[in-house]
């Protein structure tokens, strides 16, 4: 807790009410042409430092490590998980920020780069890829490139070398995805090898069962897309097949659907139920699958989840996650970053209040972290710290001030432009913030921040005249490329492709089959938007003037022959006081009616802290040749095995998972068997891959996390939470190391092959109640004269303290000796110091003498 002198507090206080002021300021002002075209120029800066060091520093690699200052290669860094699966050796950076050069007027270096693509990448590489990231970074770059390349072409100024490649590249890739469809239900697998396909023996792949719904439901643009500009259908009725399982598999009841899926039987295997991780591009596919495709069977989709979305999942201005089978209840008490496209796909819905709503919620939250935390809690803490310069938030804020044309939402923008240059920017380009608590950075720059933020960004402080296209002609996908709406009308859908439509039951508002128009939303009421986000402009408290809380008081009609509630009433400890008997200063208009009484109700308000507390834990290694000297401090879990109630903790030897990530079925089960279970982070909720390990016969399991060289020094430990089921089946402890503690014990693994670990409380481990304790005596001197010796004391070595004149001593005793002399003695203590040697204080106080003249005494 930090306490604050009263010059302190008051130096404070002045800061933040400047800080308000500016901020009101701020808030209040339109912003100028000027202002748009300095911060436009900030944005292109910007851009041109990350697309820089990513072409210097990176390029062909497929992303840029900004702290190390060169490319992520997969299989030379250490490996991320489920991360890396974005990562397919394709220079998937530069395909996702080819139509970015376009729309940031940069058309010499799109030509440049386009050429690049074609000459330099490959994509029959031997890796497992991700099919959701694949499809929606590197086929949705090349098909927004080439459309874009193509528009460049027809007009005849540049690009007239072009030939479809980056069309016939699109087509390849699409063919290497195919397989992934390859199951009974339609839904795809997870993962496809590029080169092998899915069940070839070489593929690596094909033993998933499940995925995510956004996984299997966000195929439809690139596909519908690559099928009506390539003239192959196959593309489109397999996008279409996957979005009329997950329709179908919904819950009937309330509409909902899951986050993950059995891609074989098309059961449910996580029921919660939200806007944000897991589901979130489905809802906006099926949406923008309508305004590309002119296709009423995704809006009538969408509407009807929608609806549901509003009954049971928004509760301005928070977005829950709820259980897509009872959807009353709460699943979850924290949030996900990812839900910040929410307010974005509203307004294309129409529903602007909801999305103002959200929006200045996430707002406020940026205002109190400076950064959108990967997850927080509903009283918006920090949940999970991470920030990976994630888009979304942007992206709302853009449709918001399209929508609106609020100047509001440009300082939003200047704010989130600001943010980025002060606390991500570094030397390489922009990294990723590891907790947003601390500032700290990690070695990471994901193709997004190029393909979508800048875009966001650069658009929002545009015109339209400045634009080298003409924005409205193309609709955004979730990677935020560029695909024309005239898709519906030039191209022919392909034949035997229609869903069946559903019908419609719930009455229908204003915007359910028409684009919204500000006209209708605004009639003469600019202050519609500041109307509506007044009433959450302090929702975090950040910002807020403190003011004391009135006592609440609240009249009850207690008459004289019903005492019977008052007795009780005191009885829980509330006092009551006659109307008639309140202290002078109240009101006239309070009532006199005799026996009516003022019930006073006061409550003391403590501020909740930034964490809950989290007690810290161990992995300590006892084999030899650690024998307990090596202790690596990690996480609990808020399930599972209780550490804190075990006498002496759990010892096992540790095995590696395989597979390491634990989400699916533990191939090495034998050797995992009565052994504590090493698991990556990632791919799946903990409490998933805690099944699979226990299930195998793990007596323990410790997570690693993927996140490359987070560590406990420099990241707050926090407790692992279940995935909103019961975890009362999950019996195992259960630890968690970050990454750098994990690399000392998997690295002690390698070497010595067998490894003892104690798993416990950090106040419990080995050793820490053993610490030598300090070894203090009495000494009793007399004082003598210089040579003299006690009579009979045997002359060797002694111990002289030579006392100047007029030298004070602490402390003094007189003594009566037998021969009856007066002595003055003198009690000494000594007391270990921190390098074992002793040194003298009195008998009585911890404090060392004023003076000491003597030597140090010998061990």
């Amino acid at each position: 807790m930090v306490h604050y002198s009263g010059a302190g507090m008051m130096l404070r206080t002045l800061l933040v009410t400047s800080f308000l002021g500016w901020s009101k300021c701020q808030e209040s002002q339109s912003m100028t042409s000027e202002e748009k075209t300095g911060i436009r120029d900030q944005i292109i800066e910007m851009f041109d430092h990350a697309y820089g060091s990513y072409m210097k520093y990176a390029y062909p690699a497929d992303e840029l490590m900004p702290l190390s200052c060169r490319g992520r290669v997969r299989g030379q860094e250490p490996n991320r998980g489920d991360i890396d699966d974005s990562l397919g050796m394709f220079s998937l950076t530069l395909i996702d920020t080819l139509d970015t050069l376009v729309v940031l007027n940069k058309l010499d270096e799109f030509e440049d780069a386009v050429r690049k693509a074609v000459r330099d990448v490959r994509l029959d590489n031997d890796v497992v890829v991700s099919v959701f990231e694949t499809n929606i970074r590197v086929l949705g770059g090349l098909l927004g490139a080439h459309v874009m390349a193509d528009l460049f072409y027809q007009r005849g100024d540049r690009m007239q070398w072009y030939r479809d490649e980056l069309l016939h590249m699109a087509k390849e890739l699409g063919h290497r995805l195919l397989p992934a469809f390859n199951t009974t239900s339609g839904l795809p697998y997870p993962k496809v090898n590029l080169r092998y396909g899915i069940l070839n023996p070489l593929s690596r792949t094909g033993t998933e069962s499940d995925t995510c719904t956004a996984c299997a439901g966000t195929m439809i643009l690139e596909f519908a897309a690559l099928s009506r500009l390539s003239g192959e259908s196959v593309f489109e009725e397999h996008a279409r097949k996957a979005l009329d399982v997950l329709w179908e598999r919904r819950q009937r009841g309330s509409d909902l659907v899951g986050t993950v899926i059995n891609i074989h039987n098309g059961e449910w295997v996580r029921r919660d139920s939200g806007v944000g991780a897991g589901i979130d591009s489905y809802y906006e596919y099926l949406m923008k699958a309508y305004i590309l495709l002119g296709d009423n069977v995704f809006l009538e989709r969408f509407n009807i989840h929608y609806s549901a979305i509003m009954k049971y999942i928004s509760q301005p201005p928070l977005l829950l996650n709820v259980h897509m089978h009872n959807p009353t209840v709460s699943v979850r008490s924290w949030m996900d970053s990812l839900l910040a496209f929410f307010p974005g796909l509203q307004v294309l819905r129409g529903d602007l209040k909801p999305a103002i709503e959200t929006h200045e919620m996430l707002y406020q939250v940026t205002k109190q972290h400076k950064f959108l935390p990967e997850a927080f809690t509903t009283e918006f803490r920090v949940h999970w710290g991470q920030h990976l310069l994630r888009p979304e938030f942007a992206e709302s804020t853009y449709y918001l001030y399209k929508a609106t044309g609020d100047p509001y939402y440009l300082r939003v923008g200047q704010s989130i432009v600001e943010k980025l240059n002060a606390y991500a920017r570094v030397p390489c380009g922009f990294a990723a913030v590891q907790d947003v608590r601390t500032g700290t950075h990690e070695d990471r720059m994901d193709s997004f921040f190029l393909a979508e933020m800048f875009k966001y960004l650069y658009l929002l402080f545009s015109e339209k005249s400045e634009l080298p296209i003409d924005i409205d002609d193309y609709i955004f996908t979730t990677e935020a490329h560029l695909l024309p709406v005239s898709l519906s009308t030039t191209q022919p859908p392909c034949q035997h492709n229609n869903s069946d439509t559903v019908p419609i039951t719930q009455q229908e508002d204003l915007f359910t089959h028409s684009c919204p128009s500000t006209e209708t939303l605004f009639p003469n009421n600019p202050s519609f938007a500041k109307t509506i986000r007044d009433s959450y402009k302090y929702l975090t408290g950040v910002g807020r003037a403190f003011h004391p809380l009135p006592v609440r008081e609240i009249e009850l009609p207690l008459h004289d022959n019903g005492m019977e509630p008052v007795e009780f009433l005191k009885s829980m400890g509330i006092s009551l006081t006659p109307l008639n008997e309140i202290t002078a200063g109240a009101t006239g208009s309070q009532k006199g009616h005799k026996g009516v009484y003022r019930v006073k109700l006061v409550a003391e308000v403590s501020q909740t802290p930034e964490d809950e507390e989290v007690v810290p834990h161990v992995v300590q290694l006892i084999s030899p040749p650690f024998l307990g000297r090596t202790v690596l401090t990690a996480g609990p879990a808020k399930f599972g095995m209780d550490l804190s109630k075990q006498e002496y903790g759990v010892k096992g030897s540790i095995v590696k998972a395989s597979p390491y990530t634990a989400c699916g079925p533990i191939e090495n089960t034998v050797e995992l068997k009565g052994h504590i279970a090493l698991a990556l982070r990632g791919d799946c909720m903990f409490a998933a891959k805690a099944r699979w390990l226990q299930e195998a016969g793990a007596i323990g399991v410790i997570f690693i996390d993927h996140r490359e060289g987070s560590s406990s020094k420099e990241t707050p430990l926090f407790q692992m939470v279940g995935d909103g089921d019961s975890t009362e089946d999950i019996t195992l402890p259960l630890v968690f190391l970050f990454s750098r503690e994990g690399a000392v014990l998997t690295a002690a693994l390698e070497e010595h092959h067998n490894v003892d670990v104690l798993l416990l409380p950090k106040e419990r481990q080995l050793g820490r109640d053993k610490t030598e304790k300090p070894i203090s005596m009495n000494i009793k001197l007399r004082l003598a004269h210089e040579g003299e010796l006690e009579e009979g004391a045997d002359r060797g070595p002694t111990l002289e303290f030579v006392l100047e004149k007029e030298e004070v001593l602490l402390k003094e005793e007189e003594e009566e000796e037998p021969s009856g002399e007066r002595q003055s003695q003198q009690q000494f203590c000594t007391k270990a110091t921190e390098d074992n040697r002793s040194e003298p204080c009195s008998a009585d106080s911890s404090e060392t003498p004023t003076s000491s003249s003597g030597p140090e005494p010998n061990p």
